[in-house]
């Protein structure tokens, strides 16, 4: 599948809040927000991958951008810190959401994660320097992946919501109405049974 990944930053006065002196020329303001997006990527899921074919993207194994964490020297991580010559062009990279995501709900989901991590102060720990696709089981367990469903993130949506309804940016009332809707397409498609089930159970 293909990815739609999302680039930000945020300006102030004319300048540019992520650039500072941190790990890859981050602010902490850039740290809280990639915390913030962190800690809600689950919730995330339900507006930036909110189709079934979604999750077959979403594959651990597969080169895919799972793993919930952030590095500026390899793309294995969701978040990545792209290089830059400038200050002002300093910014971060999400990389699981896909070309399915409504980008007016997506955008502001993903604005409202960073920014609640930037007011709670939500630290997102060490980047991963390493490639996460070759870790080992009992290190790869330790780091929090995306959902790996659409049923999975609409839950996780549901259950985690309050950081999107501050300043009433988004409503208990839409958000009720969208997973509704949307968990009437998860039970057509999971309901539904495929051609190749039947040259997989046919004979069973």
């Amino acid at each position: 599948g293909s990815g739609m990944h999302v680039h930000m930053s945020i300006s102030k006065d004319g300048k540019n809040t992520f650039a500072g002196e941190g790990y890859a020329g981050l602010s902490e303001t850039a740290l809280y927000f990639i915390g913030g997006i962190i800690k809600h990527g689950k919730a995330l899921n339900g507006f930036t991958n909110p189709s079934t074919n979604s999750y077959k993207r979403l594959v651990p194994g597969f080169e895919a951008p799972v793993m919930l964490a952030y590095s500026a020297r390899n793309r294995s991580a969701s978040i990545r810190i792209p290089y830059v010559s400038s200050p002002k062009a300093r910014r971060i990279e999400a990389r699981f959401p896909d070309p399915a995501a409504n980008p007016y709900l997506a955008f502001a989901a993903l604005l409202m994660a960073g920014l609640d991590g930037i007011q709670n102060k939500i630290h997102p720990g060490d980047a991963a320097d390493k490639n996460l696709y070759d870790l080992p089981p009992e290190e790869a367990k330790e780091i929090p992946q995306v959902c790996g469903s659409l049923k999975e993130a609409l839950e996780e949506l549901d259950k985690g919501r309050a950081f999107l309804t501050k300043g009433g940016v988004f409503t208990d009332e839409f958000i009720d109405a969208y997973i509704e809707l949307k968990s009437e397409e998860e039970i057509k498609v999971r309901t539904f049974v495929h051609p190749l089930e039947y040259d997989l159970y046919y004979s069973v």
